[in-house]
């Protein structure tokens, strides 16, 4: 049963292209069931972040067709446009991809533990949905306790890098001492919450969290002394805030160019610090184009995030090869995986034979024949059935001087030249 795991991430695209194939969590659900439900797909588990859109499959055959006419048809997208920023990786490097990525080896900061939270809560939305079977199982559960072995074992977690991280450094490099200075942060998912705590932990003043939803505002905002407002309050608010870092699951643009104009005129222009971090965007781009405002979003971050990955070198190198071990692990059991239906197939075969020479020898016995004779037809007549099929395989491999068969057989039976 062929793994595959097929998307786009921070390295194959840029945001405006990530934004494309990106998925709202509610959308996640309907997704998950549609796609499972593609002739070719028997499970399925979807991750979407703002760095990576990625599709993990188990299929039926090595094709990665039906998950493209799936995506293609989904996003109402022509996929020919984006096949150069689209990867395919099948079985072994599936696996050892899913094992990067859990463990934070294929992130834009190097070791970040966030994408293992968004793994995990990606697999287990996949298992309440049903479209998780045996193979994604076992592959995730593995990941996990591969990444949770990379995190103990080395150091590659020690410094403190993220994308909230590096969106605080630039505000730093920007204003230099935060005190005074008020930061709007609009979401309130982990991202935002690791972004305030950044803050606090660099001095900045007031805090203000903006979110769809008031009662979540409140939960993130009340341990850092902050205040909480819906998305609609931002336009009253917008004026006050030197600071500006967006992160929510928004489709459309919570921000929009007339919006900030308008906030510049109120703080006679100012200047304000913008960081977008969402996939798709949160801030229109156009924003950017404003006198007195500093628009950056997620990938502008990459500069700073790789001044900070030095320390984290030596430790990539020793998890890579916790990897490697570990990919080895698990293409070990998938080929035990694989291999129990043919020896399922295998006994039923022989079961089989075994009941109809059976049924022949007692019904021999009822008839009124000699136990002995029965018993010497039992014998010859189901050692024949059960070595005819392997027999006529051997002759057919030495003919064809398919040496490697041969080799098989001897192997499987256990057989000696002589």
């Amino acid at each position: 049963m062929p793994l595959l795991a097929l998307g786009i991430n921070h390295k194959t695209a840029p945001v405006e292209v990530r934004e494309q194939l990106a998925f709202a969590p509610e959308q996640l659900p309907e997704a998950l069931r549609e796609l499972q439900s593609c002739t070719g797909i028997r499970e399925a588990v979807i991750l979407s972040t703002c760095n990576r859109t990625e599709l993990y499959c188990s299929l039926e055959s090595v094709d990665s067709r039906p998950v493209l006419a799936w995506l293609e048809r989904y996003h109402v997208l022509q996929l020919q446009d984006l096949q150069p920023c689209l990867y395919h990786h099948f079985d072994q490097p599936a696996v050892r991809h899913v094992l990067r990525v859990a463990a934070g080896l294929d992130s834009m900061v190097l070791g970040e533990p966030q994408i293992l939270g968004q793994v995990k809560a990606a697999y287990q939305l996949a298992i309440a949905t049903g479209t998780v079977g045996t193979l994604l199982n076992r592959l995730f559960q593995h990941a996990f306790a591969v990444a949770k072995r990379i995190r103990t074992d080395t150091q590659i977690g020690v410094s403190p890098v993220s994308v909230a991280f590096a969106a605080v450094s630039l505000a730093r490099q920007i204003f230099g001492d935060l005190a005074g200075h008020t930061a709007l942060l609009i979401g309130a998912g982990e991202t935002i919450d690791l972004v305030a705590r950044h803050l606090r932990e660099n001095g900045a003043g007031r805090m203000i969290v903006a979110n769809r939803t008031l009662e979540r505002a409140h939960e993130l905002a009340a341990p850092f002394g902050g205040y909480a407002i819906g998305l609609e309050e931002i336009p009253l608010h917008l004026a006050e805030a030197d600071i500006v870092i967006a992160s929510t699951a928004s489709p459309d643009f919570v921000l929009e160019q007339p919006q900030v104009k308008s906030s510049l005129k109120k703080r006679k222009h100012r200047p304000i610090f913008m960081v977008d971090i969402a996939v798709p965007r949160d801030i229109d781009p156009a924003v950017g184009e404003l006198e007195d405002v500093y628009l950056y979003t997620v990938d502008d971050l990459q500069e700073i995030i790789q001044e900070n990955l030095n320390s984290r070198a030596a430790a990539a190198t020793q998890a890579e090869e916790i990897v490697d071990t570990q990919v080895a692990h698990f293409m070990a059991w998938l080929r035990i995986h694989d291999s129990a239906g043919s020896i399922c197939a295998l006994r039923h075969q022989a079961e089989r034979l075994r009941d109809e020479v059976y049924e022949n020898a007692r019904r021999q016995l009822l008839s009124g024949r000699e136990p002995l004779e029965v018993l010497r037809y039992l014998a010859n007549t189901l050692t024949n059935k059960l070595l005819h099929a392997p027999s006529v395989a051997l002759r057919e491999a030495s003919a064809q001087e398919r040496d490697d068969l041969v080799d098989a057989i001897k192997l499987l039976y256990k057989l000696e030249d002589n």
